[in-house]
Formats: structure tokens, sequence, C-alpha cells
């Protein structure tokens, strides 16, 4: 019985592993396509809004979010519940973690992630490029962590919901791509949590 279950899950890996190496020219095309336009336009925001010195509206976890919700839509970890609520959720926690433990960026640094990721598995918003949202919201520059809980609203807020509208876009512009997986993402109030 073990053995039966073991050689299963080899041959799920094996084909999953096989169909993430396939080269699918459209497929990489529209990666890039989404990818560029989702952090193009927030650099975009972020040099007319601020100054060369402020750079504040581009942060980095949202390079490792473009790579979950333009590269692999059909993600569990992709869909807009965990990108949006993955990274407010952080956010939420780095800043409160600075604040609670302002002097030793190690251990700030520590608890925020830590927490944040027990936070997204709580709220099943688990997004892993949250975990480097609330670590920025730590070992930032001073013009971000002195941003207190406005960083949860720009840059964190906005910022996702530019690279949001983006994936919406563009991964629904190729027949072969659809997102979010789930179309009705957006009504909580339907839900039923057991």
């Amino acid at each position: 019985m073990l053995r039966k279950r073991f050689r299963k899950h080899v041959r799920m890996a094996r084909y999953v592993i096989y169909k993430e190496t396939l080269i699918d020219f459209n497929d990489h095309f529209w990666t890039f396509v989404g990818s560029f336009l989702g952090i193009a336009l927030i650099g975009y925001i972020n040099d007319s809004q601020f100054t060369q010195a402020d750079n504040v509206f581009l942060i980095g976890s949202f390079g490792a979010s473009s790579v979950l919700i333009y590269g692999i839509v059909n993600s569990p970890l992709a869909q807009p519940r965990n990108l949006i609520g993955g990274h407010l959720i952080c956010a939420i926690v780095g800043v409160t973690v600075h604040k609670i433990v302002p002097d030793q960026i190690w251990l700030a640094s520590a608890f925020a992630v830590s927490l944040s990721i027990v936070f997204m598995q709580i709220t099943k918003t688990l997004h892993p490029p949250g975990g480097a949202t609330a670590l920025i919201a730590n070992i930032g520059s001073e013009k971000i962590t002195s941003l207190g809980y406005k960083y949860v609203i720009s840059p964190v807020l906005t910022g996702v919901l530019v690279l949001l509208l983006v994936a919406l876009f563009v991964n629904n512009r190729a027949a072969h791509r659809h997102y979010p997986k789930n179309k009705n993402w957006y009504k909580v109030w339907q839900r039923k949590y057991r």
C-alpha cells in the first residue's frame, strides 16, 4: 500500500516537472509581457511621484510576486486572495514588529518573517513574496521604515493592486491562460469556511 502510494506520487512529480519544463514560447511571451508591464507601471508611478532619492514605491518583493502571478498563473500561491492578502498581512506584521523591536534588526527581521508566515497560513493567504514584504519593513531604508503603517497603503497595497490589474488584463489575453483560477475570488461574502 505504501509502495503503491509512493509510486503514484513519483509519477505525479515526474508529470509536473515535465509539464513545467516544456518550452511554450506563447506562454513565455505572455509571462514577459505581464511582468514587464506590471513592474514598468509601478516603476513609472514611482518615477513620476517620487524623487530618485525617495524610491519607495518599487519594493523587491514585487519582483517575486511577478514570477508567481505572471509565470505560474494557476498556482494557488498566485491567486488574487493570496497576492493581496499575503502582502497586506505581511506589511502589517512587519511594521508592527518594527515598532515593537526597533533597535534589534536581526530579532525584528526574524519575528516579522516568522509571524508573517504563520498569519498567512492561518488566513489561507500564503504568498511567499509576502515574507520579503515583512522583511523590507524592518531592513528597508530610513524612508521606508519611517513610513510606519503608511507602508501598508503605499507602496504595498497600491503596488499589489497595480500588479493584480495588469495580471487580470494580460493573463486573460491568451487562450490557454486564465487568471484567476477561481472567477468568483472576490465574492468573500459567499465563502463557507470550515
